[in-house]
């Protein structure tokens, strides 16, 4: 009997989330439903601690992660799901770790869809909230005023441990977060984290403070749906996901900002 292939007419997308991540992959099947996108998870092997030497070591694990994508014809997006260790590792080198196994239409991360996710909405002065140790959250701080943000309040819980991050309670992130905002100094705020549970309280706080909040989790999503034209048919937290995008040459696709 003859067999007959075909392909999906769905983009393809390929995220790596990390070995200790309980959220990010809850989070993107929200937002891309299978009858939007064909969307594949891969893990990244990574240790339980959260500081900078764990960060950096997930540069020479990320290509077996990457390998075990499935080997399909093309990829509209591979996404490396961690704010932090794209910080530390460099949106570049990951982008360079991920094409020389498999490649794809564009490549992101949290911060590098976050960069692009402020520029959209015109925010300049940032409250940073994170959960980290100060080893993570100074030079993530200092990610953002590299690329000419200010960063006018910032506040973390100290945590080092991914499984205690995925069970920082909302109302924690709800008190922490209005904190930051009490300044009147800020026009947005980020809640850094893949394993952060930011979705749900995201709608709540933008409503009690008047402002844009962003996380990890729903730039991320937000930025593969910019990137591979798949904003009308789907929907995330918050303002950003009804913002109009600048132009920049690519139709109604955001640009790729890279970290140093």
């Amino acid at each position: 009997m003859d067999c007959h292939l075909s392909e999906s007419p769905q983009p393809r997308l390929g995220v790596l989330v990390l070995e200790n991540d309980e959220t990010l992959e809850e989070d993107l099947r929200r937002v891309f439903a299978p009858d939007v996108a064909r969307l594949h998870i891969s893990r990244v092997p990574s240790r339980a601690e959260l500081n900078p030497d764990t960060l950096h070591a997930m540069a020479a694990t990320l290509p077996a992660a990457v390998d075990l994508l499935p080997k399909a014809p093309s990829y509209a997006a591979i996404a490396y799901g961690c704010t932090s260790g794209a910080m530390m590792i460099g949106a570049k080198k990951v982008e360079a770790l991920i094409t020389r196994t498999l490649p794809a239409g564009h490549i992101t991360d949290p911060l590098t869809a976050t960069l692009a996710a402020l520029k959209t909405l015109k925010i300049q002065r940032l409250g940073l909230l994170t959960p980290y140790i100060p080893s993570v959250a100074t030079p993530l701080r200092q990610a953002f005023e590299d690329h000419g943000l200010t960063v006018a309040r910032s506040l973390s819980f100290g945590e080092d441990q991914e499984a205690r991050v995925a069970r920082i309670s909302p109302q924690s992130l709800i008190k922490a977060a209005t904190h930051l905002a009490q300044g009147g100094d800020i026009d947005g705020l980020f809640l850094s984290c893949t394993n952060l549970r930011t979705f749900g309280v995201i709608p709540a706080l933008e409503d009690a403070l008047n402002l844009p909040v962003l996380s990890s989790n729903q730039t991320l999503c937000w930025h593969m749906a910019q990137l591979t034209g798949l904003t009308e048919n789907t929907t995330g937290a918050g303002r950003l996901w009804t913002a109009p995008v600048p132009q920049t040459g690519y139709g109604n696709r955001v640009e790729r900002l890279t970290t140093p």
